[in-house]
């Protein structure tokens, strides 16, 4: 049973590494498969990194250029690291949510081959149309 999307309050506790209801397992299952997953991570590593980024730009007593600097040194940085780090995140993810280890790598194959054969078989001898 499909229950829909998390609403604002639980989105950001999950992006914070928080779990969802079981109701939400095809959600988490969908964020972190889909074709936009890899934005769908960076936007959470975002929202973690918001924050301390915000501190760095308004609480030190030091030029604001400096601040800036240190932020956006420490946002790239972050966001390497995100990077870095991203399929096994996604994985863990889906495993707190309830589905079995390697599942979201098995998804995403599967999305890769549907891809790869219909761009190799444009008009299908039993009908047109996507897989999807």
């Amino acid at each position: 049973m499909h229950a829909g999307r998390p609403n604002p309050a639980q989105w950001l506790w999950y992006a914070y590494g928080g779990g969802l209801p079981r109701s939400l397992s095809d959600w988490v299952l969908d964020d972190t498969t889909r074709r936009s997953w890899v934005l769908r991570h960076l936007g959470r590593a975002l929202a973690q990194l918001a924050p301390v980024v915000l501190l760095c730009l308004l609480v030190p007593p030091v030029p604001f250029g400096i601040r800036a600097t240190a932020a956006g040194g420490g946002l790239v940085i972050g966001l390497l690291f995100s990077l870095a780090y991203m399929t096994e995140t996604t994985e863990h993810r889906a495993v707190k949510a309830g589905w079995p280890p390697g599942t979201t790598a098995h998804r995403r194959a599967q999305r890769a081959e549907r891809d790869r054969i219909e761009r190799h078989a444009r008009y299908r001898s039993d009908g047109a149309g996507s897989f999807d």
